[in-house]
């Protein structure tokens, strides 16, 4: 889908969409290609204060330039798109996943990381501590639940088409907090 896509696809679902800068045009699409896009990955931060969450996520660090996702969630429930394209969210992970997520079958476990999912993947970072501890406020879980679901209705996909980064890359642990089980079932009933 267009960037215009997706911003609309999003509206629709009832979201209050910030948009930050031109995001439209914000990707590391000069790394590789960016598509085909088989589905949505969900994200936490590991930080604390929406502005500074979403400048990170925005313009990246030293190490891992951004844009290191498309939107962010804030715990206030609205998304600010920070970029369109290519996004270094998803990194390296398992092709099982990968297959699974396209065919809609249940996830096998992830134990390699041999796929671009850069590549594959619509990323939505949350702002979380990733601590166990930090709460998810119900207007940000409405809000993943929402944008995913916006995602699949365009696509004319389930919801297992959207993944946690604890199922597609070993040793990740996000998003940590909820699990993805109970989002996966809040979609469903929302595409319903």
């Amino acid at each position: 889908m267009s960037a215009s896509s997706f911003l609309d696809a999003l509206k629709r679902e009832g979201l209050t969409v910030v948009e930050v800068g031109d995001w439209r045009h914000h990707n590391r699409n000069h790394k590789g290609p960016w598509g085909p896009v088989n589905g949505v990955m969900i994200h936490h931060t590991v930080t604390k204060g929406s502005k500074q969450t979403v400048d990170l996520c925005r313009k990246g660090h030293a190490d891992l330039p951004g844009p290191l996702c498309h939107g962010v969630i804030t715990k206030d429930g609205r998304v600010h798109l920070v970029g369109y394209g290519r996004a270094n969210h998803a990194g390296l992970g398992d092709d099982d996943v990968l297959r699974a997520v396209i065919a809609e079958k249940a996830l096998p476990h992830d134990n390699e990381a041999n796929t671009d999912g850069n590549r594959h993947f619509y990323g939505f970072e949350c702002e979380n501590l990733g601590d166990g501890e930090d709460p998810w406020p119900a207007a940000q879980l409405e809000a993943i639940e929402r944008a995913a679901a916006a995602v699949c209705r365009h696509h004319g996909w389930t919801e297992r088409s959207v993944i946690g980064h604890l199922e597609w890359q070993p040793g990740k642990i996000d998003p940590r907090g909820f699990t993805m089980a109970s989002m996966r079932g809040r979609i469903r009933a929302r595409l319903k």
